[in-house]
């Protein structure tokens, strides 16, 4: 019921004092319906409910033309009439708090939106039907209060989510495809920010709307209203997003720092895309990639595996923001930049890590780090030793998304860091071989293509560190292939061997 109180409309709209709405016998039909979807009297029996079916028949009953009537003339005319209606409406919709909303309050949702859809669904095909009318010349003056309660009540019900069923789904998925018809939009995204330069766009108008349900204090009052900004939010892509940056991205962080790792991967989601499409000069401006950097680096230390993936694909595309006015000028050490800091915190997680989710998570990861640090990962060499060594000895499940990508990570730091490789060669070559011997004898765990990938890459990662140790390993690897028994391992021995010699490997 707080709910409900949280959500009513101020009380105005339920009033009709002299002058304030049309004072057409419509009007007044429509004043009347209103007050009904606002009053507090009707929550609790059936009379919202009615008053969704009388207005259809009332939409249904009227002629199109009657629908503008006043709009321009008057400070509030039918349009702003029917756009508080379509507020009241998408209220009434709306799912309740997450606490109060299961099993049958979640059916309720699902009941009324189906209704309240095929309401809309009537009223916009009157304005369609006007587009054509030389009659209706006010057509688009008049949807515009329409456009943003009608978009809302849309993508609420549109979106996979507890309280929407079949019904409702398919309904207001009729609702969206309507509505852009009519405002002649070809994407969600041409609605939001303008099918063409000349044409403003109603991201503005939505953001307002959902303004009011997005602050510290009411953002969990209705569940729909995080999923209607964030899938908002990613149907604008840039140069569009950037003005609009103090708008989207106080919510982005509120939302993800709630204490739920729902929302806090939706806040980063949300993030994730602001950083994407907004330029890094304005990410710069005011110190806000910092803020995001300090919120997005704070959630690392949560053993949440879907939420450290989230996190670190918006690290990785954080990070030229964050180090574009690094520059280093010679004469000393290189600083250490944020993504040694959070290279230092992974490998911190990973040693100890048991749990295979949050290992394939931190492993699947781990190239990238390389990749963006270069020479400067030998500054982690010792760390990323142990890890790489301790990952390839643990089997990972069928798939074996760990170990490969701890064979590609080996082979990007052998590339990278070789002179230091050498001194290592020992520690690795036993790594390796290990791991070779453990694959090849593996019965039944491993699907053959995945142990056969399991070998090259490894076999690859035993050629590379015999480049880097200048022929040393093959060397080391003349007794074993005299002592092995195994067909599978003196394979990978031979092509090392000859491909270290030049010789073409054929495989025999």
């Amino acid at each position: 019921m707080e709910h409900d109180r949280s959500r009513e409309s101020p009380s105005r709209e339920g009033t009709s004092l002299p002058g304030e709405w049309p004072s057409s016998a419509l009007g007044q039909s429509f004043s009347q319906i209103l007050h009904r979807l606002t009053s507090q009297e009707s929550r609790r029996g059936k009379g919202k409910s009615a008053a969704v079916q009388d207005l259809g028949a009332l939409i249904e009953a009227t002629e199109r033309d009657q629908f503008f009537e006043g709009s321009g003339t008057s400070l509030h005319g039918m349009p702003e009439m029917l756009g508080q209606v379509a507020k009241a409406l998408e209220k009434y919709a709306a799912p309740p708090k997450e606490q109060e909303g299961r099993g049958h309050g979640y059916s309720e949702v699902a009941e009324k939106a189906a209704a309240v859809g095929l309401v809309f669904l009537k009223l916009l095909g009157k304005f369609e039907a006007a587009k054509n009318s030389l009659v209706c010349p006010k057509w688009k003056t008049g949807l515009r209060d329409l456009a943003g309660p009608i978009y809302i009540f849309a993508v609420t019900h549109s979106l996979e989510q507890p309280w929407t069923s079949p019904t409702s789904h398919d309904v207001a998925g009729e609702v969206l495809a309507l509505l852009l018809q009519v405002t002649e939009c070809g994407s969600v995204t041409g609605f939001l920010h303008g099918e063409n330069e000349d044409e403003k766009g109603r991201f503005i108008l939505i953001m307002e709307l959902l303004k009011a349900d997005l602050n510290k204090e009411s953002w969990k009052n209705n569940p729909a209203t995080k999923h209607v900004f964030s899938w908002t939010l990613q149907q604008v892509p840039r140069p569009w997003l950037n003005q609009h940056l103090e708008r989207i991205l106080p919510p982005s962080l509120l939302i993800s720092d709630d204490y739920q790792t729902e929302n806090k991967i939706l806040g980063v989601h949300c993030l994730h895309h602001i950083v994407l499409n907004v330029p890094a000069a304005d990410l710069l401006q005011y110190n806000r990639a910092q803020v995001l950097y300090h919120a997005l680096f704070n959630h690392l230390y949560t053993p949440e595996y879907h939420l450290i993936q989230a996190v670190l694909s918006c690290l990785l595309d954080l990070f030229p923001v964050l180090e574009k006015g690094l520059h280093w000028k010679g004469g000393g050490a290189r600083p250490t930049t944020h993504c040694d800091e959070v290279l230092q915190l992974i490998l911190t997680h990973m040693e100890p890590e048991h749990r295979l989710l949050l290992r394939r998570t931190y492993a699947r990861n781990l190239p990238a780090f390389v990749k963006r640090l270069g020479i400067l990962t030998v500054r982690h060499l010792k760390r990323l030793e142990r890890v790489i060594i301790g990952y390839l000895e643990v089997y990972d499940g069928p798939e074996e998304e760990a170990r490969l990508k701890t064979l590609e990570t080996l082979k990007l730091l052998m590339q990278y860091t070789w002179p230091r490789v050498s001194c290592r060669r020992v520690v690795l070559l036993k790594a390796l071989l290990k791991l070779i011997c453990d694959v090849a004898r593996d019965p039944n765990l491993t699907p053959e293509p995945v142990k056969s990938t399991l070998l090259e890459e490894a076999t690859d990662c035993l050629i590379l560190l015999d480049h880097c140790c200048q022929g040393q390993v093959k060397g080391l690897l003349v007794k074993i292939l005299q002592s092995c028994e195994d067909s599978k391992v003196v394979n990978c021995i031979r092509k090392v061997q000859q491909v270290s010699e030049g010789t073409p490997y054929d495989g025999t």
